[in-house]
């Protein structure tokens, strides 16, 4: 299939999948319906690594939205060879972003999927709505090489509830309970609406955990090793380095105004929890 064959048979970027609007609402740019700038939602403004644009702030997760942009998105390597073609037959010229955005919708390109299914064992699959992520085939397309940690501030019950609202803008592939019950809501295939930063979300994958920043009682220990044991597989599965520099906290994310996961969450313990799983027998 050419590229001029690719522009006929799905028209040019925007629409559902993510085209972008003159208001910015609604659309890939500002990743996600409501124009969200990520998951967890903390009051304070906090430097991250870069500044990239707003985010939003605690009150944002449960009402109020922005319509912020989440800079350039990256390409994926089967969308630059697409992007090769065209240019050698000299059919037609295509943006990145319309490369990256059908790549997936060309016929036998996409992995199987099966309904219900999780992508780690002993998860349970609740659906995200589907305006809250962007179905994507990664690792192909985007490479996963970073696992964001996120805090809900709120009850679990109140986190999957809007995440499976379509207004809301943004959801995580994981949540993980005071308890240690894992629910998945987003296949790691997929781009999540989680860090409020377009490149970051197309390249990690992202971890709620029930509770609030300012209250340590909340991260229990059975949080702290379900957790551990699911980054640990999600490290392994995409040979994810177990640092600090591929684990991070939404905090840390460029131009976030988010504190979370906050000052209570044990970074040590964590990391030494996620190396211990990382080398244990599957």
């Amino acid at each position: 299939m050419d590229a001029g064959d690719v522009v006929a048979r799905f028209g040019r970027a925007g629409g559902g999948d993510g085209g972008v609007d003159p208001a910015g609402h609604g659309c890939e740019d500002a990743e996600g319906a409501g124009g969200l700038r990520g998951v967890s939602h903390n009051p304070s403004r906090v430097r991250g690594r870069g500044n990239q644009g707003p985010r939003v702030s605690v009150d944002d997760h449960m009402g109020q939205r922005k319509a912020p942009k989440d800079g350039d998105r990256k390409v994926g390597r089967r969308a630059l060879l697409i992007g090769g073609t065209a240019a050698a037959v000299g059919s037609a010229v295509l943006a990145r972003d319309e490369l990256a955005r059908l790549w997936w919708r060309v016929p036998g390109v996409e992995k199987p999927r099966k309904e219900g299914e999780v992508d780690f064992t002993g998860a349970r699959w609740v659906a995200a709505s589907d305006a809250n992520w962007r179905r994507a085939d990664r690792p192909d397309d985007y490479g996963i090489d970073m696992v964001v940690i996120h805090v809900t501030q709120g009850s679990f019950d109140s986190a999957v509830k809007v995440f499976q609202d379509p207004e809301h803008g943004a959801a995580a592939h994981y949540i993980v309970r005071k308890d240690g019950h894992i629910t998945q809501m987003i296949r790691e295939l997929d781009v999540a609406y989680h860090a409020g930063n377009r490149d970051y979300n197309e390249r990690s994958v992202g971890i709620e955990h029930e509770g609030f920043v300012e209250r340590p009682q909340d991260l229990t220990d059975e949080m702290y090793e379900a957790s551990a044991r699911l980054t640990a597989r999600i490290c392994a599965r995409y040979d994810i380095p177990v640092d600090r520099e591929h684990i991070i906290g939404h905090v840390e994310v460029p131009g976030t105004d988010h504190t979370d996961p906050g000052k209570h969450w044990d970074w040590d313990r964590y990391m030494k929890l996620v190396r211990a799983a990382r080398t244990a027998p599957a």
